[in-house]
This record gives structure tokens, sequence and C-alpha cells, in this order.
């Protein structure tokens, strides 16, 4: 439990908060140099840590773990090792250059499906609430002709009773 939190706190300060100050810096001096090897260091990192949660489930109890992983997260931001550098520089670098075209096509296909699934919980939701106002407008009126035409509407021609309303262009799924 110990090791665990104060490997926590290793990564917390040193594998971020410290990288985060020094890109801080590299912004604000403009220098290309510190650019690239903190973007080196961010893009490594960021693949560690998605490795980190797989890792801390299924051998966290390995012993010296943690201690291996403050070790590890200390070897990628040292300037003398330059671990970050060298592990972008072998393996992330050429892996991502071969399947570059791949992610990015899968890339493009996640945005679209995603528009559209927003796109469609969105008609439902508002299909949803429209239904349920238009119930309980009718309950207090009771009469029956109103609350069947009301039912029949569609959820554009409700929002039209709204002030302000400005109808977008429609898209089909």
């Amino acid at each position: 439990m110990v090791s665990w939190m104060i490997c926590r706190l290793v990564v917390l300060v040193f594998g971020m908060l410290y990288p985060a100050y020094a890109s801080y810096k590299a912004v604000k001096t403009k220098n290309i140099r510190e650019y690239v090897r903190w973007m080196m260091y961010w893009i490594v990192f960021a693949l560690f840590m998605a490795a980190e949660i797989v890792t801390d489930i299924f051998i966290s109890w390995f012993p010296f773990y943690y201690e291996i992983k403050m070790a590890f997260v200390l070897w990628l931001l040292s300037p003398y090792t330059k671990g970050a550098s060298l592990l972008y520089r072998k393996f992330v670098h050429p892996s991502l250059s071969r399947h570059e075209k791949e992610i990015d096509a899968y890339l493009v296909q996640a945005k679209e499906r995603s528009y559209e699934t927003m796109l469609s919980f969105g008609k439902r939701g508002l299909n949803i609430a429209a239904s349920a106002a238009v119930q309980a407008a009718t309950k207090g009126t009771g009469t029956g002709a109103y609350r069947t035409a009301t039912r029949r509407m569609s959820v554009g021609q409700i929002l039209r009773w709204f002030p302000g309303y400005q109808p977008g262009p429609e898209r089909s799924p």
C-alpha cells in the first residue's frame, strides 16, 4: 500500500507536473529542440499510461512492481538517459509511421460514427422530451382531441412553439 501511494506521487510529480512545467517553459521560450523533446516525452508517457491500466490490473502483484514503475518514469524523464527520446525513436515512431494511414482512416471513421450516434441520441432525446411535455400538458386539459392531435406532431412542429427556435438543416441518417 505504501509503495502504491509513493508510486502515485512520483508519477504525478515527476511524470506529469514537472514535464508540464518544462513544456510550458519550452513553449514560452519558443525553443524548437525543447518542443520536440517534450512532445516525444508526452507521446511515450501517454502510451505508458495506457499500458499502466492493464499492467496495474494483471501484474501489480509482481514483487517491486511499483518500484520498477517509478524507476521507469524517472528513466523516461532523465536528460542523461533520454529514455523517452530513445523509446520514441526506436519503437514508437517506426510503428506509428507504418500504421499511420490505417490509424487516420480509423479515426475518421470513429468521428463520423460518433457524430451520427450523437445525432441519433439527440433526436431520440428530443422525441422523449417532447412526448413527456405533451403528456404533461394534456393531463391538465382533459380533452382527448387535443391529446390525440399533439401526439401525432413531430418534434420540429413542437419546437416551433418555443420563441427564438431556428430550424437547422436536416441530416438524413
